[in-house]
């Protein structure tokens, strides 16, 4: 499933949300200082993430966020290696180091 296509499977689960909890577009619009267009846009998977969000908020129901995205807590040994730090950046893959040995073996004809 392509990214666009994911964006507007999770547009119209969010629809259907609106639609049980009996609330029109407008209203929503309207509380979250949108247009209807925009609303429309952002469920047809166009919009932005901070508008769905505001969007999941006006339905009560901005736990499925928590839920997209779980909090995924450290392990203790990697907290122990932090020493109470937040990690800010990913470490780059570790090249394989190839040995001198190696390439005397290795005379590429």
């Amino acid at each position: 499933m392509s990214d666009q296509a994911l964006a507007s499977e999770v547009g119209g689960r969010i629809e259907q949300l609106r639609l049980e909890a009996n609330i029109t577009q407008k209203t929503i619009a309207d509380q979250l200082g949108i247009t209807a267009k925009t609303y429309r846009s952002t469920i047809q998977g166009h919009g932005k993430f901070e508008t769905m969000i505001g969007i999941l908020r006006v339905l009560g129901k901005l736990e499925l966020v928590d839920a997209f995205v779980p909090e995924t807590p450290l392990s203790p040994l990697m907290l122990m290696e932090l020493k109470g730090r937040k990690r800010k950046r990913a470490a780059p893959a570790k090249e394989e180091v190839v040995s001198m040995d190696d390439e005397k073996d290795d005379l590429g004809w």
